[in-house]
This record gives C-alpha cells, sequence and structure tokens, in this order.
C-alpha cells in the first residue's frame, strides 16, 4: 500500500523539521507501506527536495518526489513555449518535458509559482502574454505557505494578481485538481492514504484518488479550526501521531 505525504506543514516548517517526522516515514516503510512526497511548493527543483529530505533523515530518491511543477508541465506538449513566471523547479520540469522556456513576449501559457523575486516586472510580462493569448497555468492556488514562523503569501496569491490583472481564469496543476491526481496515479498507482495539512487540498486530493485523508495539526489547520471539510478519517497533532493512529 501507499501513502502519499505532503511537504509543507508535514515534514517540515520552511527549513525547520517537524519533530518526528523521519521516524514515522521509517515507521511507515518498516511495516512495508511505500512513501511518495508531493508538495504544491513548486520554487525549489526535485534535488533540493531530495537533499532537504536527507538532511532531515529521510531517505529519499527522484522517483519519490511528485511536484505541482511536473504536474504543470504535464499540462503542456514538447515544443510548446512557456513565460514562466515561477522558480527555478518550474523552469526545471519544463526543460525536462521540452518545454521551451521565455522570459517575456508571446507564449502558449504562462506558468505561475511560488518565488520570492515576484516583483511588478514579472506582474507586467505575465499579464501581456496572457492579454496576447497565453494560456494562465497555476502550479497552485494556495493562499498561503507555512512556516515556523506563521504562514506567508503562497503560489495561489501570486497567481491571483496575475489572474485579476489579466481577466483570464486560471487552470491550476497542484493539488487537488485533475493534473496532480492524474500524475499519482500515473506514476504510483493506487493510494491508501494521502496526510497533509491544508483539507482544501490534501483533503480534497485523498477524496479524489479514493484514499483515506489523514490531517495532521503541524501546518497551516490547527486544532481551532476543526471541524473541517472534507472530514479526515483520522486527525493527529503530526505525522507521527496519525501514522500511530493508522498503523
Amino acid at each position: 500500500m501507499t501513502w502519499v505525504l505532503d511537504c509543507d506543514g508535514v515534514l517540515w516548517l520552511a527549513e525547520a523539521a517537524v519533530p518526528g517526522a523521519a521516524n514515522a516515514v521509517a515507521e511507515l516503510r518498516a511495516a512495508g507501506q511505500r512513501v511518495v512526497f508531493i508538495s504544491n511548493n513548486s520554487s525549489p527543483t526535485v534535488s533540493e527536495y531530495v537533499t532537504k529530505l536527507q538532511g532531515m533523515g529521510i531517505t529519499a530518491t527522484e522517483a519519490d518526489l511528485i511536484t505541482s511543477a511536473q504536474a504543470a508541465a504535464s499540462m503542456l506538449e514538447p515544443g510548446a513555449t512557456a513565460l514562466v513566471c515561477a522558480g527555478v523547479g518550474v523552469e526545471e520540469a519544463m526543460q525536462r518535458r521540452g518545454v521551451r522556456i521565455v522570459r517575456s513576449g508571446r507564449a502558449d501559457a504562462v506558468v505561475v509559482g511560488f518565488h520570492r523575486d515576484f516583483d511588478f516586472d514579472r506582474l507586467t510580462a505575465a499579464f501581456r502574454a496572457v492579454q496576447a493569448g497565453a494560456r494562465l497555468i497555476g502550479t497552485n492556488d494556495d493562499a498561503t505557505y507555512p512556516t515556523a514562523a506563521g504562514p506567508l503569501p503562497g503560489g495561489g496569491s501570486l497567481l491571483a494578481a496575475v489572474a485579476y490583472a489579466s481577466g483570464a481564469k486560471a487552470e491550476v496543476a497542484g493539488k487537488p485538481f485533475d493534473p496532480m491526481a492524474t500524475l499519482i496515479r500515473e506514476r504510483v498507482g493506487p493510494v491508501d492514504t494521502v496526510a497533509g495539512d491544508r483539507p482544501s487540498t490534501d483533503g480534497r486530493l485523498a477524496v479524489r484518488l479514493g484514499a483515506r485523508f489523514a490531517l495532521v495539526l503541524s501546518g497551516v489547520t490547527t486544532e481551532r479550526d476543526l471541524p473541517v471539510t472534507p472530514t479526515p478519517d483520522v486527525v493527529g497533532a503530526d505525522l507521527s501521531a496519525v501514522v500511530s493512529q493508522l498503523s
């Protein structure tokens, strides 16, 4: 059986590891479970994710990672042109897909994801490309991004700026939408459990995949937010707590 684990808010908060997460992953694997890591944060490259996991005591390879950047790339055909308003993770995914990247001008699609150097010039380039007929694709529509110091504006906030300026309706690649769900099915097959900290993305993805939803309270959702929709199959303070309940 396969567990799909969200990263931000489940395994770490920005650069701080969630206590017990590495041991929980080891416990799942010792019980014969396959563990796959997913993230709506499209900014890092896959190798950066692997390095981060390994630095927190979690063994991983690139095959264990599925990101919203990869889901966004899957929405474009090789040879297409994308104006990337996102981080290096999206650039990597597009290049591996065979999509040509431009920084301004006309494009088949504008792809927006979380990145810290978003500014008026990037907004203007994205706006103009969409106005000229480009599809608007967001790696995710998460309003916030969890950190140990509290939430920050997420990729969805940047996407909203481009969508509002251009008047376009964005297609969203990441959790819980079809591109991510399809990529997970293709790469993993049937999923038993999705563990995450955000019911609107992780919970809805679990429903879409026909999997159990394990809600952790170590990220954006806290005990005071309960009850939530969709209703989790199990709720725990962190990944270690939900693994103890379900294993």
